[in-house]
């Protein structure tokens, strides 16, 4: 139980890899604070699957894209918790499309979700953090970050955004005992990149994958878990990359049919 006494909120933490985030900071111990925009039910059901496991959470609406309500959002986990310690910035969407036809609106949306939310939840939990000389946060970026795909630009642009997020934040913040850390998943088969890993298109990018599967989500909780863990106390500004060995090996940048 290395997350004994600790409290957790996970922004995204009803569906996907924030879910199993969310269940496997709660296995080690951690209270867990499961933020959902508009996935009520679904932030309930991951909820009560940690309950029955023994573990402790409760769900907490709130938009991560929107300052104002990022603060309330943590302000009401710490009111309701006494503390928080961790951060998970897990948020996150994807609207694809070529760079010709895409919609402005969506590059910003994008941007705002994506990089907005890490820089808002960030900046509302670094009060709390300071004072006390100690606290986490985990970004969940993207080999997207690193790399270069059609029809992903919003996307990667928002990634590497916070993947150079993090570097300056672990910069500014390592002397208040602060870690600033990021995990870089590959494809995982969520609903958020469905339109990636189905079909032909799936078999395709799956065979540029030195291990040639996608990874679970449950092997990027893992990462998490360790990273917002003791065993991690020297770690900050580093990316740890679960990917399979894609980003070792992909320079298509598009599936192969």
């Amino acid at each position: 139980m290395k997350l004994a006494d600790r409290v957790a909120l996970v922004t995204g933490g009803s569906r996907g890899i924030g879910a199993a985030i969310c269940k496997r900071l709660a296995a080690d111990g951690a209270t867990v604070a499961v933020n959902y925009r508009s996935g009520e039910a679904e932030a309930a059901k991951t909820v009560a699957q940690i309950e029955e496991a023994g573990g402790r959470a409760f769900a907490v609406r709130g938009d991560v894209s929107d300052y104002d309500d990022a603060g309330r959002l943590v302000q009401q986990v710490v009111d309701e918790c006494g503390d928080l310690h961790v951060l998970v910035n897990n948020a996150g969407i994807a609207k694809d499309a070529l760079i010709y036809s895409m919609e402005p609106g969506d590059w910003v949306e994008v941007m705002r979700v994506n990089f907005g939310g890490v820089f808002n939840c960030t900046k509302n939990v670094l009060p709390h953090f300071m004072s006390r000389g100690d606290g986490v946060v985990v970004n969940v970026s993207s080999v997207m970050g690193e790399r270069g795909w059609v029809g992903e630009s919003n996307y990667a642009a928002s990634k590497g955004a916070v993947n150079a997020f993090t570097r300056c934040c672990a910069m500014e913040t390592a002397r208040f005992g602060i870690r600033v850390n990021a995990v870089l998943p590959g494809f995982s088969p969520t609903e958020l990149v469905a339109g990636l890993t189905e079909g032909d298109a799936g078999k395709g990018i799956k065979r540029q994958v030195p291990q040639r599967r996608f990874g679970g989500t449950e092997e990027v909780a893992e990462v998490v878990r360790f990273l917002a863990g003791p065993e991690s106390s020297y770690m900050t500004g580093s990316f740890v990359t679960v990917d399979g060995g894609a980003m070792t090996a992909l320079g298509l940048g598009r599936p192969t049919w």
